[in-house]
């Protein structure tokens, strides 16, 4: 018997809501091995980020290869990368093992409005690995850095995501979280096939929303590790995101942005 594996490369979460600690249990929840690879080491709760310590690229590259040459993977969720040495790095990886599915969700911006990676490892985000992967997850403050100019309303975002997908090559699932609106709409480009989907959803009220990226882009992997295609991946994992955050809403845990319920299939 064999497991759908799935490695996630990203930052670390010590209050466990987002990062590598949210892509494991996702990818757990989703019927998928994880393994990991740390980038950076967060001193983080649901109040925010108190503290990171970047790991050395080399010591990146040391967990990829040692997941990848032994128990290797299906898929790759790629999240915060933090430096442009490990995006460099990363890339290289890429080439080296030639994994199909590739799953980038490109941490670029925080909740807060913080931006997360300066503009040079920017550059080496989209001219670098863009081209190594598959599909990109953008959220609306992501979508702006990539496009250069704002984005205004739901009814861009076709459009939008068109754009992005032909602009770097890659299918692309446009999130809708930032918009206003008891609708929410994600839309997927799907690069492979030309074809746009439209993912609805009704806005869910509650303060735990802490890791939805991480999570819904581990999901993301998790279903094309299993081998469905990118339209079907996309909207079982935005089922996925969606029930976790309505199962998750009413739990109150720490003084800020609680978690979405990860494991709402399992246990209550």
């Amino acid at each position: 018997m064999k497991y759908h594996k799935v490695l996630t490369i990203a930052g670390s979460d010590s209050g466990g809501g987002a990062g590598i600690q949210a892509d494991i249990k996702t990818i757990s929840a989703c019927q998928c091995y994880a393994s990991s690879a740390i980038t950076a080491i967060t001193a983080q709760n649901t109040l925010g980020v108190k503290d990171i310590h970047p790991v050395p690229s080399m010591t990146v590259k040391s967990q990829i290869e040692a997941v990848l040459d032994d128990i290797g993977t299906d898929a790759i969720k790629i999240g915060m990368l933090h430096s442009s040495e490990i995006i460099q790095m990363v890339a290289a990886c890429l080439d080296k093992y030639q994994i199909k599915n590739v799953v980038l969700d490109p941490v670029m911006v925080a909740t807060s409005g913080n931006q997360l990676l300066q503009n040079e490892a920017i550059d080496n985000l989209k001219t670098i690995l863009f081209p190594k992967v598959r599909i990109i997850t953008p959220n609306l403050p992501e979508a702006e850095i990539l496009l250069g100019r704002k984005i205004e309303k739901q009814a861009e975002f076709r459009g939008v995501a068109k754009e992005l997908a032909e602009k770097y090559q890659v299918s692309v699932l446009l999130k809708a979280g930032h918009l206003t609106g008891d609708d929410l709409i994600d839309v997927l480009y799907d690069f492979e096939t030309s074809q746009s989907h439209d993912l609805k959803s009704k806005r869910i009220e509650t303060q735990n929303t802490h890791g939805t990226g991480c999570s819904l882009s581990s999901a993301l992997a998790s279903f094309l590790a299993k081998g469905f295609t990118i339209s079907e991946s996309a909207q079982r994992a935005k089922l996925y995101i969606t029930n976790s955050i309505k199962e998750g809403r009413d739990y109150n845990i720490g003084k800020g942005h609680g978690p979405v319920h990860h494991f709402y299939q399992y246990w209550k």
